[in-house]
């Protein structure tokens, strides 16, 4: 079973693919915490949620959490617009919904989809293959 200490077991493509990783603060409060913690379980993620990243064309999507630090990886096919995906996903049915649901949870505007909450990172360091 994956865990912080087995590790995570990562998908293959057919194709290579390129990733993106953004980070999102949350409140400070354990019980807000908790709740956004089941909004992400298998159980509590709205089906529309999981279709709409998908109608989008991302590939897969992960989100880690330390602390009130979230961290996220999305990894998609390398003919991706990340601002027409953007764009696209916040006009889907239900997303302006589900956003305005998580949002009470994030450290973020009011209001702000989720291009506008989850801040895209510079990658610092690779492992190159030699």
């Amino acid at each position: 079973m994956d865990s912080t200490l087995s590790g995570y077991t990562q998908k293959r493509f057919a194709e290579p693919v390129k990733r993106y990783c953004q980070t999102l603060d949350l409140r400070d409060d354990p019980t807000l915490i908790e709740t956004y913690r089941q909004l992400h379980s298998r159980e509590g993620v709205w089906q529309e949620t999981l279709q709409a990243i998908r109608a989008v064309g991302i590939l897969e999507m992960e989100i880690y959490l330390l602390g009130t630090r979230l961290f996220m990886i999305v990894e998609v096919p390398l003919d991706f617009n990340w601002d027409e995906a953007m764009q696209r996903m916040a006009s889907l049915p239900k997303q302006k919904e589900w956003e305005q649901l998580t949002g009470q949870y994030q450290q973020a505007k009011p209001g702000a989809t989720s291009d506008q909450k989850w801040q895209l990172m510079e990658r610092i360091f690779h492992l190159y293959e030699t």
